[in-house]
């Protein structure tokens, strides 16, 4: 008869941060458990609360499914001795097998026949299995650990208590002293204990005991109560799906409020209140129907209805505090001259390898000098880009960013513009923060892009001189997110910038300010191999084949705009009749050309064939036409050009005994190409 297994790890209260990644990491462990030991079993329930991790495995079997192993053993010609006796070979694979010799069969695989055995495997009980779950437990990764008294384990938060139960019987196992049990708590203030007899009844239980146990009807529940509360009061609440997971993750028995502070406070930038009301209180803003902020908050208590107005007068008096500190700080704020927090900005350390703030704005200004360059931005574009990179970081000293991180550029925007800069310096101060995450939102005016690219270039540049790389998963400096933010302004702007051609640039300019003893070749190759990477990932976002991506990331990153282009290109019609046709027939020019070695001028007057001459005036073609067509013309010429390469090789030997005949044509090849290999390296193209 099946029954269920429930796994509870009761813990001190986690980080709410990391409670779903942890809840999903055990559901899967478990699935992956029955998987790998065969046993079959139902629907998997997952439950968590700031308390607890649990997993409720329905409809369980009592053991593994009997099953047949096959080995394979010696080849045949060595299973037997000279006197037709089965050799030491296969009476030791009989014995290693456990049966006897008598059961060997022989079996022919690719032309070989090879001894065989096949034996029938008694499933285990799954309560004897069970106790592996120990290990599930302490084998969990978090970002974050913590060891307590004497116990060797690292883990999110300390174990308090462990359920591990099979039907009515409890799987015996410890870890960190402390023993597996039937025994749950509650809520820590409105329930206790409580005994779980049946699995099933866990989720029943808890609730009896204020617990909520599954994550998604606590949600649906602070959902509906906030709702109810817009009804009533005739509010906007704003769903914000990250806030409401934190809140989640942060109570067990949710009941929601509202309160109020001092209309006065409104006088204040927007961004403050709702900052000090989500980011430090978890709070919810409240909007009238025209979007206006109201002096109301919405909160969810870890509790029921009982004393709610004293819960409600103590959060509107830990915010009150917040919102005075808020107010001192702008005030403050305003008495502060940009020019005045600039130099202190000198006194800042970016990096203890990099230098002060002061010293890293100005090399970011050169590189954004650079690219307005490459884009022929005019004398008034380029002074907004002096102004703007002057002072960009100034708000970084200022007490509402001191205090509330994550309004810088926020303020830098607000303080800019209330000091007179002007409006499209003062955005991009809040624009060269985007995007704050890999697929967050990107700037809106060119000024922001090109301050935000050169930001995160300069960024990345300048750890690589230092040796500061991410590996595996450990990336401290979000240089992966910079390098995103790099090619995702590009191609959000459109901008056909050489990127190779100022990565050299910018590797230069640091070496030039004494950043780091790597060798610029080196930070050079490391840098564009970290955006190549990037730029595949995005390719891999839209789907593109893989050995497609290898063709148009071959060299190195260039025209970022260009290489999407062609890769989305070949990708819509690797399909098509012609495409296959069509690469062969450019590789075959791609790889004679690697025969080219001495450069000489194309002479009409060794031409053998008609063929090399049509060749040669297609060349000549494509040289006056390229630069002028776009991608999609580029890569029908080359489907055009297809039966002319077919013919040339039909009709013609490249490797001719004639040497002056042989480099001639060798360089007919090489130069084609040349056009070949900027779209695409066409011989990593798989067309078999």
């Amino acid at each position: 008869m099946n029954k269920d297994f429930l796994l509870e790890i009761g813990l001190e209260e986690m980080p709410a941060k990391y409670i779903t990644d942890s809840l999903k990491q055990l559901e899967e462990r478990t699935a992956n458990w029955f998987l790998e030991q065969k046993i079959e079993h139902g629907e998997i329930l997952s439950f968590q609360s700031p308390r607890r991790l649990a997993v409720l495995v329905k409809d369980v079997a009592e053991k593994q499914a009997d099953r047949v192993e096959e080995a394979k053993g010696p080849a045949k010609k060595i299973a037997f001795d000279e006197t037709g006796d089965w050799s030491k070979a296969a009476l030791g694979f009989a014995r290693g097998q456990g049966v006897d010799p008598t059961e060997l069969t022989f079996r022919e695989l690719k032309g070989v026949e090879y001894i065989y055995i096949e034996k029938k495997v008694a499933g285990v009980e799954t309560i004897q299995l069970l106790p592996e779950f120990k290990k599930i437990i302490t084998d969990m990764a978090f970002p974050v650990n913590m060891h307590w008294g004497a116990n060797e384990l690292r883990y999110i938060r300390p174990i308090k208590w462990l359920i591990a139960l099979f039907g009515e019987t409890v799987i015996p196992f410890e870890i960190t002293g402390v023993k597996t049990g039937n025994t749950t708590r509650g809520h820590r203030f409105l329930g206790k204990e409580v005994t779980i007899s049946n699995p099933a009844d866990y989720e029943m239980k808890l609730l009896e005991q204020f617990v909520v146990a599954d994550p998604t009807k606590r949600k649906s529940a602070i959902r509906e109560q906030i709702e109810e509360i817009e009804a009533v009061k005739g509010w906007v609440i704003p769903q914000d799906e990250a806030l409401l997971e934190e809140v989640n993750n942060l109570v067990e028995y949710p009941t929601v409020l509202d309160g109020a502070f001092e209309e006065h406070f409104l006088t204040l930038p927007e961004e403050i209140l709702i900052t000090s009301m989500k980011e430090h209180q978890r709070y919810f803003p409240v909007f009238n129907a025209e979007d206006v902020l109201l002096p109301h908050f919405i909160t969810v208590r870890n509790g029921n209805h009982e004393h709610l107005d004293m819960v409600v007068r103590g959060n509107e008096k830990v915010l009150r505090a917040r919102l005075s500190d808020g107010q001192f700080f702008y005030d403050e704020d305003l008495k502060i001259k940009i020019d005045d927090a600039v130099q202190k900005l000198s006194h800042i350390v970016f990096h203890e390898k990099l230098g002060s703030l002061s010293e890293k704005m100005k090399r970011v200004q050169k590189v954004a000098l650079l690219i307005a360059d490459l884009l022929d931005w005019n004398k008034d574009e380029q002074a907004d880009i002096i102004r703007a990179t002057d002072i960009y970081k100034f708000d970084l000293v200022t007490n509402v960013v001191g205090e509330f991180p994550e309004l810088q550029g926020i303020m830098g925007e607000k303080y800019a513009l209330l000091q007179g800069e002007k409006a499209e310096v003062a955005t991009a101060i809040r624009e060269h923060y985007m995007p704050t995450s890999a697929d967050g939102a990107l700037p809106e005016t060119e000024l922001g892009s090109l301050i935000a690219i050169s930001d995160k270039l300069e960024t990345l540049v300048s750890f690589f001189c230092v040796g500061l790389i991410p590996t595996g998963s450990q990336d401290p400096f979000s240089l992966r997110r910079s390098a995103f933010g790099v090619i995702r302004i590009i191609l959000k702007n459109g901008w056909n910038l050489p990127l190779a051609e100022l990565l050299h640039a910018v590797v230069e300019m640091e070496k030039e300010a004494g950043i780091g003893e790597i060798s610029a070749a080196e930070v050079y190759q490391d840098v564009q191999n970290f955006l190549k990477n990037r730029l595949r990932v995005i390719l891999q976002d839209e789907k593109v084949r893989a050995d497609i991506i290898d063709a148009v990331t071959s060299e190195d990153s260039n025209f970022v705009p260009l290489i999407i282009e062609r890769a989305k290109l070949l990708n819509e019609n690797a399909k098509s009749e012609w495409f296959r046709p069509t690469i062969e027939a450019l590789s075959r020019v791609s790889n004679l050309a690697k025969k080219h070695v001495d450069d000489v001028e194309i002479d009409e007057s060794l031409f053998e064939n008609a063929s090399e001459k049509a060749l040669f005036d297609e060349l000549t073609l494509m040289k006056r036409d390229f630069p002028s067509l776009s991608s999609a013309e580029r890569l029908e010429r080359f489907a055009e050009l297809r039966s002319t390469i077919d013919a040339y090789f039909d009709e013609t030997l490249v490797m001719s005994d004639d040497e002056q005949v042989r480099s001639n044509r060798l360089e007919l090849l090489f130069e084609l190409a040349l056009f070949i290999k900027e779209f695409a390296e066409m011989d990593a193209i798989n067309v078999k």
